[in-house]
């Protein structure tokens, strides 16, 4: 499909703002990492001007942006609907949980309770924005058990490398830390290595045979193109990228999105003061460059279901 920057961005801001937001509340619930007051309520904001970002960039691809509100009335039924709801949801609990930090005026309990709920909600949101694609069956690179498991992993990742700037801003970012970031790099992009071997093997459940009901009658190919000028459907969902260029955009997308930020973390764990900030903020920019280059192909790499009509496989 043609990869629209205004989605690219949407899933790569929000994905990393519910991420670090995901952090932030592990962190207070668990106790395992002592964070600065001030410096934990400004990684809150962040977060959510990431998520504000990544939703506002999302009504950019629709015909109608003002009617964007309307989506959220379909929730018993879409997921587009229910990421919808549960992202607005989320912005009560999160605030709350930001003011927590430095405000006296909430108690303990109370903020151990917004933690959790911005915890649930955040994962929840990313859960059903993976399921919007997950759940599209026209779509066989989309439609399987691999999308929601890698839109939840680099959340977390992308979430987790600006995490490590709040910890590390707090004095807080030990060596057991960032190698507990780098295995979950490790780990996010391992899903999304499997994901991409999924797909590379996946054996197409229709052909043009199938879907234009002729495969009875022997091979079917097309005779000549049913338009003479490209249209919407071409330029929307026939978008086809060559498999060497997808090849090349891979080991970018895990050059990117792993190896050189999976050893900036590691020089990170023997460093100190600005040059382990420096160090974490320069891993933080790569991985979000890989993760930008692995959201586009995601994209690239989708082939819809109406091009067997034009005498193209899935």
């Amino acid at each position: 499909m043609d990869p629209a920057y205004s989605v690219i961005l949407f899933t790569s801001s929000s994905g990393a703002g519910y991420g670090l937001l995901a952090w932030l509340a592990f962190a207070r619930i668990s106790g395992t990492w002592q964070l600065d007051p001030t410096v934990a309520v400004v990684a809150c904001l962040v977060g959510l001007v990431l998520v504000t970002i990544g939703l506002l960039s999302s009504t950019f691809h629709l015909g109608h942006p003002e009617r964007a509100w309307r989506a959220m009335s379909q929730w018993r039924s879409s997921w587009l609907s229910r990421e919808g709801v549960l992202a607005l949801a989320t912005y009560p609990g999160a605030l709350v949980f930001a003011a927590g930090w430095v405000w006296s005026g909430i108690p303990p309990n109370v903020m151990t309770i917004a933690a959790v709920i911005t915890l649930a909600l955040s994962l929840a949101t990313v859960f059903s924005t993976g399921m919007i694609y997950a759940s599209l069956e026209t779509i066989p690179r989309w439609h399987n058990g691999w999308v929601v498991p890698v839109y939840l992993a680099l959340s977390l990742a992308s979430g987790g490398l600006l995490f490590t700037l709040a910890l590390a801003a707090s004095d807080a970012a030990n060596q057991p830390a960032l190698i507990l970031m780098v295995a979950v790099l490790l780990l996010s992009w391992a899903i999304k290595w499997a994901y991409w071997r999924f797909i590379d093997q996946q054996e197409p459940a229709s052909d043009t045979g199938t879907a234009t009901g002729l495969g009875h009658l022997g091979k079917v190919s097309q005779l000549e193109a049913p338009h003479t000028s490209e249209n919407y459907l071409l330029k929307e969902m026939g978008f086809v990228i060559a498999r060497k260029h997808a090849a090349k955009l891979r080991r970018m997308a895990l050059n990117l999105g792993l190896l050189l930020p999976g050893i900036l973390l590691v020089l990170a764990g023997v460093s100190h003061g600005m040059y382990q900030l420096f160090l974490l903020s320069a891993a933080l920019l790569i991985g979000m460059a890989g993760i930008v280059v692995e959201r586009w192909l995601f994209f690239a790499e989708a082939r819809h279901a109406v091009t067997l009509f034009y005498g193209r496989s899935l």
